[in-house]
């Protein structure tokens, strides 16, 4: 048995080595017929010892059996987004913006990734083993997609790969917790492949490699995962444990995650002394993007001192220190057939063109953006014109202007409405402000979004968007407070509604009214203030009485609140209509206040002295929460645990490493309401 033992290690080594040369390297030194055979020998063993086989073997490749659903994975610090440049203009704005917060002296190094047109995938290694792998998600959330990600050769199943290849200044000791994000694809070859098997089949092809590369890896069978050639590409670290050993500089992680053995873009990441050389490299790519063998949307430009990227922070869910250049966006030539109206919630009426239908990226375009009437009016577009439409960033479709050689002279002139097309008020527009209002608060071209916003925000369970209608419809809804003076009997007397479901409805209505007043400012509707803003402002307001008084400066200072976000809100409680809501909401026993607990000085409060360490999911707060809570009541969190250690937080799914370390130590293990308790709640 030992010897077989023996020799199913060494054929899982040789093979994981051979995939690694020939999926990673593009180096095999082997053939094909001598790797299946390899393979097959693998195979034939673990078939007569099932007890021997391994999680990192490569017959697991193949896909295991299908799931009913994927599980939600939390993952162990947020998984930020870009923010994006479409000119060099916009990148020397960008660090013209954040050199301010730097010390003049410092030298700053950047380096160019492609920015791969994938999807995000975040890979959990413990003790160099792959344990899991998750979709991004929400940023907060993802999905577990494990098995499917295992079919992907590309990716390593044990780091570090042994390969002869030797990178200096690399530690090639796996370490104890390494968590990787990178961005799965599927190859443009590939692609193009799967589409004409899945036409000659009768089945729906795929619009773009991105579409395809995501919609395979959401598979519920992995074995049609594996039946398609996804790779990876892999280039920053969430997570790593021991901390010590975490590389300073981008450009020495991924020096770092090649030597682990995990495929990064080598041939195109470069290293730059100065910004104006980094966006020269970034040019020069526009022209060859054609000649990469996956789909990339842009360049993108970081930071090298990984010290000084944390010092910046973000801004909402953008890291401060890097920021995609885009590439300019794909585009074609259709005609303009019409224009339709639009209105948001704010009582923009936008213009909507409507297009003979055309593809451009790889998607069918029929509807696109005119922006505002100004900007119709200064590039003269007019309907019946052949226009030029470009996906912006690859993702909103809008018209550039008009192919002006071509008209016939039947084009039709396109003008603002004096009166809102909904509700037929005059329009108004705001002096310095491009768009035009219609300023009628009951409009029904608006109305209905608003109320549907709020719904979902509150979490109104069971109250949907053909109820918000039918309450509209009534005149029972005029506003979002109207919905807390609904009554039984109003209810009874519309069509669909019985004793039980009017029951529901008004219970969740009622329950709503204890939202904490994160929830409360995310249902107004303010824009640019999603979830990520909406926790930010708690953190410094205890009301929205508050909230409302407080300047475009002053919300500046907060964290992740930039110019544009802070006057957003000034603005919209400007408006006296929103601020007799606000009032109106209060009145209805809505949470507008809510006490907020002030930060202990530093070593005071009832955990002051105690060291924790938190792992796993947390029922009723994210990690960055429960450290902010351990924190303003004296205490102090760490990433490891030691004998320093006073307690483990211990949530849903915990670390092995963590847990088995707190084991060994005898440190006490506690949950979130023991945490609570001990915080005096």
């Amino acid at each position: 048995m030992a010897d077989v033992r023996t020799r199913m290690t060494e054929l899982r080594q040789q093979i994981n080595l051979h995939n690694y040369r020939y999926h990673v390297l593009d180096s095999p030194i082997i053939s094909d017929a001598q790797y299946d055979k390899l393979v097959a020998e693998l195979r034939q063993l673990e078939a007569e010892h099932p007890e021997l086989v391994t999680s990192d073997s490569p017959t697991l490749r193949v896909g295991g059996q299908p799931s009913e659903k994927f599980a939600k994975v939390r993952h162990p610090r947020p998984i930020l987004s870009l923010a994006n440049a479409f000119d060099t203009d916009g990148v020397r704005a960008w660090w013209e913006r954040i050199r301010k917060l730097l010390p003049q002296s410092a030298p700053i190094a950047f380096v160019v990734e492609p920015k791969i047109d994938g999807l995000t995938v975040v890979l959990h290694y413990r003790d160099g083993v792959l344990v899991q792998g998750a979709t991004r998600g929400d940023g907060e959330i993802g999905e577990d997609i494990s098995p499917n990600l295992r079919t992907i050769r590309a990716i390593p199943l044990r780091i570090p790969v042994d390969v002869e290849r030797k990178v200096k200044r690399v530690e090639r000791q796996a370490p104890v917790t390494l968590v990787v994000r990178g961005e799965a694809y599927l190859p443009i070859a590939a692609f193009e492949k799967l589409n004409e098997e899945l036409a000659a089949a009768g089945e729906k092809t795929f619009a773009n490699p991105r579409n395809a590369a995501a919609g395979s890896l959401r598979q519920l069978d992995p074995k049609i995962t594996a039946s398609r050639p996804l790779s990876i590409l892999c280039y920053q670290i969430i997570d790593l444990e021991p901390a010590s050993t975490a590389p300073r500089t981008q450009w020495e992680l991924l020096q770092y995650l090649r030597a682990m053995g995990f495929p990064t873009a080598h041939d195109v990441n470069r290293r730059f002394d100065s910004l104006d050389e980094a966006i020269t490299y970034c040019q020069s790519w526009i022209e060859k993007r054609n000649s990469l063998p996956y789909e990339a949307d842009g360049m993108v430009i970081k930071i090298d001192d990984l010290s000084v990227q944390e010092t910046l922070g973000v801004v909402g869910k953008d890291p401060r220190g890097q920021l995609a250049l885009k590439f300019p966006a794909r585009e074609a030539t259709t005609k303009l057939k019409s224009v339709e109206f639009n209105i948001g919630r704010t009582g923009t009426i936008n213009p909507v063109a409507l297009l003979e239908p055309v593809e451009i990226g790889g998607v069918i375009v029929e509807r696109a953006t005119l922006h505002n009437f100004d900007d119709i009016a200064r590039k003269d577009i007019r309907v019946g014109d052949t226009v030029t439409v470009v996906r912006r960033g690859d993702v909103i479709p809008y018209v550039v202007g008009p192919v002006t050689d071509l008209r016939t002279g039947r084009e039709q002139v396109i003008r603002a409405p004096a009166r809102c097309p909904f509700c037929d008020t005059p329009v108004t527009r705001q002096e310095g402000v491009v768009a035009i209002f219609c300023p009628n608060r009951d409009c029904p071209g608006r109305i209905d979004r608003q109320v549907v916003h709020f719904v979902y925000a509150m979490d109104m369970e069971g109250l949907g968007e053909k109820i918000v209608n039918q309450l509209i419809d009534a005149g029972l809804v005029s506003d979002v407070a109207d919905l807390y003076s609904l009554t039984r009997e109003q209810l009874l007397e519309l069509e669909g509604f019985a004793d039980k479901k009017a029951t529901n409805l008004l219970n969740a209505i009622a329950a709503s009214r204890s939202q904490p007043l994160s929830r409360v400012i995310l249902a107004l509707g303010i824009p640019g203030v999603g979830s990520t803003v909406t926790e930010l402002l708690t953190q410094h307001f205890t009301s929205l009485d508050e909230l409302a008084s407080a300047d475009a400066d002053s919300l500046q200072t907060i964290e992740g609140i930039g110019p544009v976000t802070a006057q957003s809100i000034v603005e919209w409680f400007s408006h006296k209509p929103n601020r007799a809501l606000v009032a109106k909401l209060g009145k209805a026993g809505v949470r507008v206040r809510e006490a907020k607990r002030k930060a202990a000085p530093a070593g005071q409060g009832p955990l002051e002295g105690k060291t924790f360490v938190i792992t796993g999911a947390l029922p009723a707060m994210s990690r960055e929460e429960a450290t902010a809570f351990i924190k303003s009541r004296g205490g102090k969190v760490t990433d490891s645990v030691s004998k320093k250690t006073s307690y483990l937080v211990v949530g849903a799914d915990p670390g092995g490493t963590k847990y088995t370390k707190a084991q060994e130590l005898g440190v006490p293990m506690i949950d979130e309401a023991a945490l609570r308790k001990l915080a005096g709640e």
